[in-house]
């Protein structure tokens, strides 16, 4: 049966009167254009709008620039719910649902690189560049013990830093990391991943009935195969998966 929303719910989660969604315009995958309204377009911004289709309230999309700034606003009553990566730093603030998609993490070496597997990036003396605040910067965050990971506040500016002063490694998103490839003659793309940066849908800890909703509206999306259609109605088939039900 599909989740119903009570009044308690649509109280809590569109109390201006519309769904309030906070949009990391930031991730390729999850925004891929824009409407001819100017909001933006793709899997995150749909599922969104599902969400509000189901309260029977519009949709207003609240665009960030980083999924970082949307978890710093969590609790500013900016927004009703946040499609961000669920992160334990993020989830002191934000109660968030299951997975409803994942993308794969994984590392970019340079020419003449030795490095052959994943497990062999973390190790003492290797030095990898990573976008601060990013999900798998923060799982790189709490998991990489040997090495030195060194954050930086834009992938441009990693992906630089890690080619002029001759890193180790460069961590991403695997669909990101081709592109990037492409332009680093001799680099490859490791196979395997660190992590899988699981997309997930959040809300502030204060709207508790709320989110009972969102995690079963996200569990009956991953069964009925909304989310399936929307990662082919985006065209990021074999980019973006759909995440396991729990």
């Amino acid at each position: 049966m599909p989740v119903t929303p009570s009044q308690q719910v649509v109280s809590e989660l569109a109390p201006t009167g519309f769904l309030r969604a906070a949009i990391n315009m930031g991730n390729f995958l999850l925004v891929t254009g824009k409407a001819p309204s100017g909001d933006p377009s793709g899997v995150s911004p749909d599922m969104a709008a599902a969400i509000a289709a189901r309260l029977g309230v519009p949709v207003k999309y609240v665009p960030y620039d980083k999924p970082g700034e949307i978890a710093d606003d969590a609790e500013k009553n900016l927004w009703d719910i946040g499609n961000i990566g669920a992160e334990p730093q993020r989830a002191a603030v934000i109660n968030f649902t299951a997975a409803y998609c994942e993308i794969e993490a994984t590392y970019l070496v340079p020419a003449g690189s030795p490095i052959r597997g994943v497990g062999e990036v973390d190790q003492p003396g290797k030095r990898v560049a990573v976008t601060a605040r990013s999900a798998y910067g923060l799982w790189l965050e709490n998991n990489f013990k040997k090495g030195e990971l060194l954050q930086f506040n834009s992938a441009d500016e990693a992906i630089k830093r890690f080619t002029d002063e001759k890193m180790d490694a460069y961590a991403g998103l695997r669909p990101g990391l081709i592109d990037v490839a492409a332009k680093l003659a001799g680099s490859r793309i490791l196979d395997g991943q660190f992590t899988a940066v699981q997309q997930a849908v959040g809300t502030p800890k204060k709207n508790a009935a709320g989110f009972a909703f969102l995690r079963d509206f996200v569990e009956e999306s991953k069964r009925n195969g909304l989310i399936a259609s929307l990662i082919e109605r985006h065209a990021t088939v074999g980019r973006l998966s759909v995440a396991p039900p729990t």
